[in-house]
């Protein structure tokens, strides 16, 4: 019989499990994405009854017929607080949904754990931030930005489709663009049959993501109006469609909960978009 094993886990989703039992979908950095059976979790005062979502979790774990079957846990930190504002909720249920497109089961997904940590982080540093939507709208972008380059569909946002030209984004000249491709990636000067064109100031933002932080002026306030973090949301979402087949279904809860405060209408210089 194998020996149970320990995982440090983060969980993605939690669900009913029978009469008594939980079934946990967990990510870790050995195995990826796992689903577990947590029995009798759902009893009163079980001693597996943390097994909840948005949590990071020791486990010890027994490898079961079809579940491993977790034995005992620990709760290393709980981001349930996530989960009682609209804005910080439809933020991470994204991103959880976004993790089980991109993340295999059963293989070691270095990084991605990381990733998705750090994002619960900054979120939770957000709750009393007063433009709550567009920040944690942003912060989820970035994630994705980040977690599609993990999983080998990155957007191509150093070269131009067409040419090979560099993307380096004439700020101030408003007659540069260049058009979206949700397959291929993005056309300097071409906007025919492109899903959206995207000028200097949110081409510049959207490569922005692909760095640590946020993008933020020396004051600390994040850059960029609402309505074109809306706009970036619209772009991944396709890129995650056509690359993915399949989109977030936490899409329209996402976008709702970014509009649900009244944003900045602009950025200084910016002409509208497109």
């Amino acid at each position: 019989m194998a020996q149970p094993f320990v995982l440090d886990v983060l969980t993605l989703k939690v669900s009913a499990l029978g009469e008594y039992d939980r079934l946990l979908t967990v990510l870790s950095a050995e195995r990826g994405i796992e689903r577990l059976a947590v029995p009798g979790a759902r009893r009163p005062r079980s001693s597996l009854a943390a097994a909840a979502p948005l949590c990071r979790l020791l486990l010890q774990v027994a490898e079961g017929r079809s579940l491993g079957r977790v034995r005992q846990l620990q709760v290393i930190r709980s981001y349930a607080a996530l989960g009682q504002r609209l804005e910080t909720l439809a933020a991470a249920q994204w991103l959880a949904e976004v993790c089980l497109l991109l993340v295999p089961s059963g293989d070691s997904v270095e990084g991605v754990p990381q990733v998705l940590l750090f994002s619960w982080e900054q979120l939770l540093a957000l709750a009393d931030d007063q433009e709550l939507g567009r920040e944690c709208l942003a912060q989820t972008l970035q994630s994705t930005v980040h977690l599609l380059a993990w999983g080998g569909y990155g957007l191509p946002l150093d070269r131009c489709m067409l040419t090979g030209a560099p993307l380096d984004p004439p700020l101030g000249q408003w007659d540069w663009h260049c058009g979206f491709y949700p397959a291929d990636g993005f056309a300097i000067g071409a906007t025919a049959g492109s899903l959206m064109g995207l000028n200097p100031s949110e081409l510049a933002l959207l490569q922005r993501l692909q760095r640590e932080r946020l993008p933020r002026r020396r004051n600390g306030v994040l850059m960029g109006p609402l309505t074109v973090w809306r706009r970036l949301l619209r772009l991944i979402t396709a890129w995650l469609q056509e690359h993915l087949g399949q989109a977030p279904r936490s899409l329209s809860l996402l976008d709702a909960a970014a509009t649900a405060e009244a944003g900045p209408t602009g950025w200084p210089g910016q002409r509208p978009s497109d």
